[in-house]
């Protein structure tokens, strides 16, 4: 291969000059370039499209295969490692969760292997623990004492898992959350290295991180071994559009290799390749450059809200970061103060809540999407919203002219949660505050120790004979026997074979009065829930 030419977008080129010769499709996929549809009467409602469909092709001469890339793929590969700083970088097409399952299936290649990891991992992890059939260790995550969310286990944490159980075959952790708060990932590095394992990171929402100043710097930087990242997510790819990298010498790259051909389809989305390619040459050609509009946008939000208070901000306990565009404000390494779960703080994910009290997050939420404003995600108590380097002032304005209006429309109306206003209002993340890890966040898991005992898991169907459907409230010190996945953000609150704490039954029953969506359970609506039978002498 030639010397890098960062510039170069090589999937979409070649797909560029495909679309331009015009050449006669005798080949799939049957749109034919989407001349199905614009040679029919239903060219119109087909739309955009058949657009999209002129770039439609799949593995024949001259556009190379990403099971086995030699030519633009390839490429396009090699210029995702030097934009991200790795050793290889794949594309995914099916998104993070191909990445994770090809990296759990890589450091457990036969069953029984045992893996150790945060419990709240995206419910793409667990499917990875139950296709390796895997053994999985649960650690348990830091809750920041500010905000009551729940982070990544501590350093502290991983070493004594790794010395409890010297057969594990690596760690997994997702960093940054949900919400963009993340925290030094080298000391878990340096112990896993030391124990001769790998480091694997769910890095989905830190596609950008490293990238600018003001970003928090990124998995790869802090010593991980394998990291996947969501490009469609916070930066510019198509939706699907996923990347995973690699370093060093910990993880057998030609069985990832093998692994991702398992995962991923055999006839992989060429658009969604070339919208990976394009989202890297955009960073590897503007460089830093092309996060000021959006860190702009930000500002905006964040100056505003210092002049409206009836809505806060979630910032590290460790500093209250000065505004993206004064000195310092890259502010994410900071030290953290005595008892701080997390360090960093994702600029564009700006997390906001009512420090009134007066709205929690679902309701919050709902005001917001009235008014044409549509967040990523709520919790109970916080509103999730993605920035991006697509942000706009104009967009960043307006939102600030919805929560004014929301704040006056609701400034007299009681509290829809515990406690007066006035002592909702004393809600700020500072050291002082100390927070039950309660009924808060989709993102918490609770009642486990800080290691667990090994859990088995494998694709084993639960038999229906053995289970029954009770009502949500009569399941406290039940077994579960089906996944309970509120989404966003898609952690499992529940696997089968998981106890129903008095605690997760509390979290289930908010979730399910505040209005979260549900998925894998039979009852969407969580009015019921499918548990274990219970056997003579209290057996499953």
């Amino acid at each position: 291969m030639d010397k890098l030419q960062p510039g170069r977008a090589p999937v979409y080129e070649m797909l560029e000059q495909y679309r331009l010769k015009g050449n006669i499709s005798y080949h799939v996929p049957g749109h034919k370039n989407g001349e199905a549809y614009r040679s029919t009467v239903s060219a119109e409602s087909a739309g955009y499209l058949t657009e999209v469909m002129r770039y439609d092709v799949t593995e024949i001469t001259g556009t190379d295969d990403l099971h086995h890339p030699e030519g633009v793929i390839r490429e396009a590969q090699e210029l995702a490692a030097d934009c991200y700083g790795a050793e290889e970088s794949y594309m995914l097409v099916g998104g993070s969760t191909a990445g994770n399952l090809a990296l759990i299936l890589t450091v457990c290649p036969e069953p029984g292997r045992l893996l150790l990891l945060q419990r709240n991992v995206h419910k793409s992890v667990i499917h990875g623990l139950m296709l390796a059939g895997a053994r999985a260790v649960f650690l348990e995550p830091q809750v920041d004492p500010g905000s009551g969310l729940a982070v990544a286990p501590s350093a502290e944490t991983v070493q004594a898992a790794l010395a409890a159980y010297p057969e594990a075959a690596g760690v997994l952790v997702t960093m940054p959350n949900y919400y963009g708060m993340g925290s030094d990932l080298a000391p878990l590095a340096q112990a896993c290295h030391k124990s001769g394992v790998p480091l694997l990171v769910d890095e989905a929402h830190g596609a950008h991180y490293g990238q600018h100043p003001a970003l928090p710097a990124g998995a790869l930087a802090g010593g991980a071994d394998g990291v996947v990242q969501s490009t469609h997510k916070m930066l510019t790819a198509l939706t699907m559009g996923a990347m995973l990298h690699v370093q060093g010498p910990w993880l057998d790259r030609a069985l990832l290799r093998q692994r991702l051909a398992m995962v991923q389809s055999s006839s992989p989305s060429y658009p969604v390749m070339a919208s990976l390619d394009l989202a890297r040459r955009l960073l590897h050609s503007s460089g830093a450059a092309v996060f000021t509009a959006g860190l702009a946008a930000v500002d905006i939000l964040r100056r505003g809200l210092t002049a409206l208070p009836r809505f806060g901000l979630l910032q590290p306990a460790s500093l209250q970061q000065p505004l993206c565009g004064d000195a310092g404000a890259a502010g994410v390494n900071t030290p953290p103060l005595r008892g701080a779960a997390y360090e960093t703080q994702d600029p564009f994910k700006a997390v906001i809540y009512d420090a009134a009290g007066v709205l929690g997050g679902f309701e919050l939420q709902r005001r917001l999407e009235e008014r044409g404003i549509v967040p990523e995600m709520s919790d109970d108590r916080h509103v999730v919203l993605a920035f991006s380097l697509g942000s706009k002032a104009e967009e960043a304005a307006a939102l600030l002219a919805a929560l004014q209006e929301i704040a006056a429309q609701t400034s007299l109306v009681a509290p829809q949660r515990g406690g007066t206003a006035a002592q909702a209002a004393s809600y700020h993340n500072t050291e002082e505050d100390s927070l039950s890890p309660g009924d808060i966040s989709t993102w918490n898991n609770f009642d486990i120790p800080a290691v667990s005992a090994p859990v088995q898991f494998s694709t084993r169907p639960v038999p229906t004979g053995e289970t029954q459907s009770i009502a949500l409230e009569a399941s406290a010190g039940r077994l579960a026997a089906e996944m309970v996945i509120p989404y966003p953000p898609g952690i499992p609150l529940l696997y089968p074979g998981e106890h129903i704490t008095e605690s997760v039954l509390g979290r289930l029953l908010s979730l399910r009065e505040g209005g979260a969506k549900f998925q894998a359970c039979a009852d969407p609506a969580l009015q019921h829930i499918r548990v274990y039978n219970i056997q003579k002498g209290g057996e499953v």
